[in-house]
């Protein structure tokens, strides 16, 4: 069975914007084109668990967990630089990977590596510096954890889609950790099930935008149809929404349980809306899909609300 590339979507090749400019800008640019500036927004899940827990836990939480983000972003970017290092030749068979700075050629191989340990030792050593030991070993495992990804798990099917979620699991812990707010075992469930809706979606839009070809350019690809990764997401964000309900139904206090019950409305109507862009609207990132899309926006702009006010009971 194969899904036809919708090629209409596919943005059309040609040179970046980047790749425009010379000499050492050209060299810092694709520096921080590989580093995914994009994805640095994620690393704010460190804030998860103080949120959740309507506490910044130690004394100057909010400044141990921009530490932690800072950390985790360092940690990201040396995982983008590796990955981009191993994908490289697959990368230019994309359509849209091939622009890569490291595919391009725009950024050698030994650069990219180099800046990937700058990136290890930099996330590490600030932790350490800090006294935030449990934040360094969560970053050394997030980095184990994407390495042994990116060399060998990532060729097998379900078991890639658990450690690509397990990434967004242990940025809220590496938060949680840095502020002192210990998580609960609900915060975990719906972290964990989030991110494996989230990583499973993404395997959906790339085979319906690639079709036969995906498995080209991921192999594991090969093992998913359409359908199964439908349902695996469906299941997903079914199970993250009971197990928000749970959460919200064990709160103390009466008007806090409520306005934590009523706020699964609008998180339910968010994840119906991010359904219906990921089978529409394939080809945009799924990172736009959560954050560009208006109708997204205003449900979580009300999640967030009811959720603040049921804290603040």
């Amino acid at each position: 069975m194969t899904t036809r590339t919708r090629t209409a979507d596919v943005p059309p090749a040609g040179p970046p914007a980047l790749a425009r400019a010379t000499g050492p800008l050209a060299w810092l640019l694709a520096v921080v084109q590989t580093a995914r500036p994009r994805q640095w927004p994620k690393n704010l899940l460190v804030l998860a668990a103080p949120l959740a827990g309507a506490s910044l836990g130690r004394r100057d939480g909010l400044g141990y967990a921009l530490l932690a983000a800072g950390v985790f972003t360092a940690a990201a970017s040396a995982v983008y630089f590796i990955n981009d290092v191993a994908d490289a030749d697959r990368d230019r068979q994309h359509p849209t990977k091939r622009l890569r700075a490291v595919a391009s050629g725009r950024l050698p191989r030994s650069h990219a590596i180099a800046l990937a340990v700058l990136a290890v030792v930099t996330a590490e050593a600030v932790s350490v510096w800090f006294g935030e030991l449990t934040l360094a070993l969560l970053a050394a495992l997030y980095l184990a954890s994407s390495l042994s990804y990116s060399l060998l798990l990532k060729h097998i099917p379900v078991v890639e889609l658990m450690f690509v979620a397990s990434g967004f699991v242990l940025r809220a812990l590496g938060g949680a950790s840095a502020t002192r707010v210990p998580p609960s075992g609900w915060f975990l469930a719906v972290c964990s099930l989030g991110a494996l809706m989230v990583a499973t979606a993404k395997r959906f839009t790339e085979l319906e935008v690639l079709g036969a070809d995906a498995a080209v350019h991921r192999p594991v690809m090969r093992w998913y149809r359409p359908g199964g990764l439908r349902v695996g997401q469906r299941v997903a964000s079914v199970l993250m929404i009971t197990a928000y309900l749970l959460w919200a139904a064990g709160q103390h206090g009466a008007w806090t349980r409520v306005l934590h019950l009523v706020s699964a409305l609008p998180l339910a109507l968010a994840l119906v809306r991010f359904d219906w862009l990921t089978s529409h609207r394939p080809a945009k990132p799924v990172e736009d899909l959560i954050s560009r899309d208006r109708l997204m926006i205003a449900c979580e702009l009300a999640w967030l609300v009811l959720f603040a006010a049921g804290l603040l009971q």
